[in-house]
């Protein structure tokens, strides 16, 4: 999508704020012992109260309100009676709409004690996806912030996903571009305008580069069980710096280790 009027980004930046809310609700109950479907429940009545629709739950008919992955699923894990346990990486992956508007964002974290990996997956992903917002402005092509991604995950030593990207944003959860991949890869790729939407995301692999569907249709994991972390925001395009419509209000992108 791109923004025409003042209209279509007071409408983003409403669902925005909302799915910033939903993310960070859900983080912040993360802890050891609860189910993986109770804190869908919590993303839900964000949604509700605040009158927005799960996107995976009205376009795709996604067994949940929210995409919730542990370990080694890396993207739409369906949530379930699953109890957290310490050391497990959690993904939170919201998306919705509100009048005819859609924004995406999602976050990874480690319930404590975080082994040293974990940790540095999370670091390196979070930095990665921030300097390739940096990148979003007017005149680069989308390959471009792929190939931030791809240069700040191997400078660490790990790889990334090939086969799970970032896209367009706005009018409906996936638009052009169709992919906003984690490496330089010019197939597809477009200049970015003004007023461009984009979910940015990084997913950031220990070693796997690409994921497999799981038996259940949905469940996304690495074939050899490395763990993958994944952040996202929905950003606009601006003649200056981009403007990032799903940081949350009160910390970005919360860690149980800030309690």
């Amino acid at each position: 999508m791109i923004i025409e009027n003042e209209k279509d980004l007071e409408g983003l930046r409403r669902i925005g704020r909302i799915v910033a809310i939903a993310r960070d609700e859900m983080a912040k109950a993360v802890k050891v012992g609860i189910t993986t479907l109770e804190l869908d429940e919590i993303g839900k009545k964000v949604l509700e109260d605040n009158g927005a629709v799960s996107a995976p739950k009205s376009e795709y008919d996604f067994p949940g309100f929210n995409c919730i992955s542990v370990n080694d699923v890396v993207a739409h894990g369906i949530p379930s009676e699953y109890k957290l346990n310490p050391g497990d990486s959690i993904n939170i992956d919201v998306s919705a709409s509100l009048d005819g508007y859609y924004a995406d964002t999602g976050m990874t974290l480690v319930i404590p004690p975080a082994k040293y990996k974990q940790a540095k997956l999370v670091e390196v992903s979070k930095a990665a996806l921030y300097k390739s917002i940096e990148k979003a402005v007017v005149g680069t092509r989308t390959n471009n912030l792929g190939r931030v991604i791809y240069d700040e995950a191997r400078k660490s030593g790990f790889n990334v996903i090939r086969n799970l990207t970032g896209h367009g944003v706005g009018r409906s959860l996936h638009e052009d571009p169709e992919n906003i991949f984690n490496y330089n890869e010019k197939r597809g790729s477009i200049i970015l305008k003004k007023g461009h939407v984009l979910a940015i995301e990084t997913f950031i692999s220990e070693g796997d580069d690409y994921v497999e569907e799981y038996a259940d249709g949905w469940t996304l994991k690495t074939p050899n069980q490395h763990q993958v972390v994944q952040f996202e925001h929905t950003v606009v395009v601006t003649e200056g710096k981009p403007l990032i419509l799903t940081l949350g209000e009160l910390s970005d992108f919360y860690s149980p280790d800030e309690k």
